[in-house]
């Protein structure tokens, strides 16, 4: 069984009506991981609550711990656990996976074949997303384990080659939705499930594949429709940190109106004070670079 095979034919508890992406969610990150430092290992103590968090986020509705993918990956060949007393997992309890150092990370043979193949991690990240995860989640997973979509696509892994690659920083998505205050800089909307944020999304204004930072003063939490349009170039930002709407955007239903006409003119909301607002810089880039034509007039 070749390593694609392996990857698309993880163990899971459960029937095919049960969902449990406990292992698909942590191989993602290990590949997130491994894209920026080939070499590293992942201490249970230190990813734990990163792991949780997707659990929560992208997991099923019952609580879960990270422990149990952690533990058992192992038995897919795909993965492989240490402690400071050697070799082998100590099992799936919490206490003892903290207190024993436990450490994963992929199988050796797994990053040999990543050395030897730098377009392979693009093809396993590929066949865990169409495999476990629905299409409209596949850019928001990548974004929140760490993944260089680019680099993926491409099979240039930024931690494999030693070189200068910039690197995406995995807290973005946390630093912008809490500047924000999770809700949407334009419309203001703020759903949640189970204490969980849906439908919310960090958004650069200035793009990273056109070496926008991964800073507060680059970025918007927006609602996903929203984050569409800003990206599609619909919507944009003023000067005075005023929604802008093409001249362009042709809406005739009432959902058109009140989502998108409606906000023309109207300042954005946050972020929150004592945090920076969107740099001229970044802002005049999205409106020279995405935005479509001129703004619409504000009756």
């Amino acid at each position: 069984m070749d390593w694609l095979d392996r990857v698309g034919a993880l163990r899971r508890w459960g029937s095919n009506e049960v969902r449990a992406p406990h292992k698909p969610l942590l191989l993602l990150y290990a590949l997130g991981s491994y894209q920026q430092d080939a070499g590293g290992g992942l201490r249970y103590s230190v990813v734990e609550g990163e792991l949780k968090r997707l659990l929560v986020e992208y997991g099923p509705p019952h609580a879960t711990t990270p422990a149990y993918p952690f533990h058992h990956l192992v038995s897919d060949g795909v993965w492989e656990v240490r402690t400071d007393r050697g070799e082998g997992s100590p099992g799936t309890g919490v206490r003892e996976l903290r207190a024993s150092g436990a450490t994963g990370r992929l199988a050796a043979g797994l990053r040999a074949a990543l050395a030897r193949d730098p377009s392979l991690l693009g093809r396993l990240v590929r066949v865990l997303l169409d495999s476990y995860f629905p299409p409209s989640l596949h850019v928001e997973l990548c974004e929140a384990v760490g993944l260089d979509l680019e680099g993926v696509e491409t099979g240039v892994p930024g931690g494999g080659g030693g070189g200068s690659r910039r690197q995406r920083d995995r807290r973005m998505r946390e630093l912008i939705l809490t500047a924000y205050e999770f809700q949407c800089a334009f419309c203001g909307y703020d759903g949640a499930l189970g204490g969980s944020v849906v439908g919310l999304e960090a958004a650069h204004v200035r793009w990273w594949s056109y070496d926008g930072p991964d800073t507060v003063d680059n970025g918007l939490c927006l609602c996903s429709l929203h984050h569409k349009l800003f990206d599609k170039g619909v919507m944009g930002l003023g000067e005075d940190h005023r929604i802008l709407v093409s001249q362009r955007f042709v809406g005739r239903g009432e959902a058109s109106r009140q989502q998108v006409l409606a906000l023309a003119g109207r300042s954005v909301i946050g972020p929150q004070p004592g945090l920076p607002a969107v740099a001229g810089r970044h802002r005049e880039w999205h409106v020279r670079q995405v935005f479509h034509g001129a703004a619409r007039a504000v009756g």
